[in-house]
């Protein structure tokens, strides 16, 4: 049965256009995510559907009955209540309820007759009324809901005045959960969650006994749940059944179907206008009326329109002017502490020339600061760290970008890159997504996603080898996201980032740190290998403590099996780590000696050029041990 319907909703903004004829119908425990670039009218669309903007044609029609929770983005709770009394106001009608049971009990020791047999009753349907709505589950409803939200069980009591922005988003967003209204709509609900609540949310979607309508830039999160994509372009609004990914690989066919047929169009024109040139040449009667007559057929042809680039597959290549050595960062027992909280202690890591490391973690385990640690902004405690040879930091952090808000786009770039061609600057901003007149746009006008943009491609056009970047995705919409991962992959240099866009790091990463626990565990691979490797992990710990805790003697062989096992993983990881180093030695070692063969005065010294082909052997056959090794190591992993 249908829950939503909208119907030709349009609406202006001072003459703009910005939705225009859009339709679509979301079914009863359908999840649908509504996409489309910043700007394009997602958050507009929500507030006329949630009542608070009306539009300016077409209707919004909600089943009979239906209950609409609508939670907006910034959208915060901010009273003198604790987090926990806020949570509790939702169920207020359930705790009065229980008030009168309890009040009714202690009525029915003190009365008798017919004055008994009312309360009896009364208690009765009201019971009956609370047990059908949960009651009696209402406090460990609300814990669960604030724990998967990221809070802690000893800040429940904290009033909520004092809470930071992000933490009263939070609060909302579990005041309307708990709701549990028959359309739920989200407006970035994730931009104030770390890792483990964003999962702990999908779970919670996923199995939402009701519709969900979602507009998020996350895409993992959105593959997760969705099972319709709602997308606005071009103020028109299209509906696509499936996750993200499908959505995505859909509209790619389609868009590749227009510019085939785009192209065949353009073919025949050219066709018919050389025919057309030819006839007139021939300066006769009979030619020139059959080249009117196809001119007038060629005039009378709906002329398609060539269809836009799919900005995601946009590439841009970066090579860093200087090449770093192969050691880019070297960190040694890394500490910091802040009044209060002690962010990590002992870390050490190695970053090689060449990888993407991301850096994850819940929120304030210390990711950034480490990020301020490794450029200079902030001394840590204890511990040291070194930049290798040649190494040159580019370092993203969008809070404090230096852009110059009377400059243009074009301005910002030429003036920082002086010896840039028109060309390269034009093609590096269209890469970042300012096309055409948008080069002449004012900084100070742009949005904090488009400063965003436009900030990472100054970034990428330095000289830097090692980009450092902090959430390099905040506040950008999917397409800008996509081209960042694209020239992030493109790129030449070394990058370390932190980010909680599990899309983005699967996209990006070649290597995972996860700092949790105040220590930092490294996975080699993207986010899908990190989740699976935790989870194997986490299943043989379980096991291991259920066995421990039951306190089995019988299967004390299968507990040591498990434990031998956790053991192996580990050991294969590091091997592995350790066998990929090797191979990229000897990789290199043996290139050294083709290059030095090579050369004229080597080439004809007898004695040099035998030592060097014996050694050359020597380095090959290791060469093939590492292969073989790394092979078996991920054959045994993969198990």
């Amino acid at each position: 049965m249908t829950m939503l319907q909208c119907s030709n909703i349009s609406k202006s903004f001072e003459g703009k256009e910005i939705l225009s004829g859009c339709s679509f119908h979301l079914e009863e425990n359908e999840k649908c995510a509504l996409v489309g670039n910043n700007g394009t009218g997602k958050s507009t669309l929500l507030k006329i559907i949630a009542g608070k903007l009306s539009a300016d044609e077409g209707s919004v029609t909600l089943k009979s009955g239906a209950s609409l929770g609508y939670l907006a983005q910034q959208e915060a709770v901010d009273t003198q209540n604790t987090i926990r009394e806020e949570l509790l106001l939702v169920k207020k009608e359930l705790l009065d309820e229980e008030q009168e049971l309890r009040r009714l009990e202690k009525d029915m020791k003190h009365v008798e007759g017919e004055a008994l047999e009312a309360i009896m009753k009364r208690y009765a349907a009201l019971n009956e009324h609370f047990e059908r709505n949960n009651g009696y589950a209402v406090q460990s409803e609300v814990t669960g809901i604030l724990k998967g939200l990221g809070f802690l069980e000893e800040e429940f009591d904290t009033r909520i005045h004092t809470l930071s922005g992000g933490q009263k988003t939070r609060v909302a967003l579990g005041k309307l959960l708990l709701q549990n209204p028959s359309l739920i709509l989200l407006d970035e609900p994730t931009n104030h969650l770390d890792l483990p609540s964003i999962e702990w949310l999908e779970g919670f979607l996923s199995g939402y006994r009701g519709t969900v309508l979602i507009v998020a830039h996350d895409r993992y999160f959105l593959d997760r749940i969705v099972n319709q994509v709602v997308e606005i372009e071009n103020t028109h609004a299209l509906s696509y059944k499936g996750n993200y990914t499908a959505f995505y690989e859909k509209k790619r066919q389609l868009r590749n179907a227009a510019l085939k047929a785009y192209l065949n169009q353009q073919a025949e024109i050219r066709h018919q206008e050389e025919v057309i040139r030819k006839l007139k040449s021939f300066n006769r009667e009979k030619s020139i009326k059959r080249a009117e007559s196809r001119e007038k057929l060629l005039e009378k042809t709906e002329r398609l329109e060539r269809p836009p680039e799919i900005d995601g597959e946009m590439k841009l290549s970066i090579t860093p002017s200087i090449v770093s050595g192969k050691d880019v960062l070297s960190v040694t027992e890394l500490s910091k502490s802040y009044p209060g909280s002690q962010l990590f202690s002992g870390i050490s890591f190695d970053i090689r020339r060449g990888e993407r490391v991301a850096l994850i973690g819940m929120n304030g385990t210390g990711k950034t600061t480490m990020l301020k640690i490794i450029t200079g902004s902030v001394m840590p405690d204890s511990g040291s760290f070194r930049l290798g040879t040649n190494v040159k930091v580019g370092y993203y952090d969008q809070e404090h970008q230096i852009l110059h808000p009377e400059k243009t786009l074009f301005e910002e770039i030429s003036d920082a890159y002086p010896d840039l061609t028109n060309t390269r600057i034009r093609n590096t901003l269209a890469a970042f997504l300012f096309y055409g007149d948008d080069v002449f746009k004012l900084v100070g006008a742009l949005s904090g996603g488009e400063r965003g943009r436009i900030s990472l491609a100054k970034l990428m056009l330095g000289n830097a080898n090692f980009l450092i970047l902090d959430e390099p995705t905040n506040h950008l919409d999917i397409t800008s996201k996509e081209v960042l991962e694209n020239a992030l992959n493109e790129y030449e240099g070394t990058v370390f980032y932190v980010s909680h866009d599990r899309y983005f790091i699967n996209a990006t990463a070649t290597r995972i740190l996860d700092l949790t626990g105040k220590t930092l565990t490294s996975y080699p691979g993207n986010y899908d290998y990190y989740a699976e490797k935790k989870a194997q992990l986490a299943e043989a710990e379980g096991s291991l403590l259920k066995k421990e805790d039951a306190g089995e003697t019988q299967g004390k062989q299968d507990w040591l099996d498990q434990k031998a096992k956790l053991a192996e993983i580990r050991r294969n990881e590091s091997a592995l780590k350790k066998c990929e180093s090797e191979i990229e030695s000897l990789e290199g070692r043996l290139k050294e000696i083709n290059a030095l063969l090579s050369r004229e005065e080597i080439a004809t010294d007898l004695e040099q050029c035998t030592k060097l082909t014996e050694e050359s052997a020597q380095v090959s056959e290791k060469l093939d041990e590492c292969y073989a090794r790394w092979e078996a190591l991920g054959e045994a992993m993969s198990q």
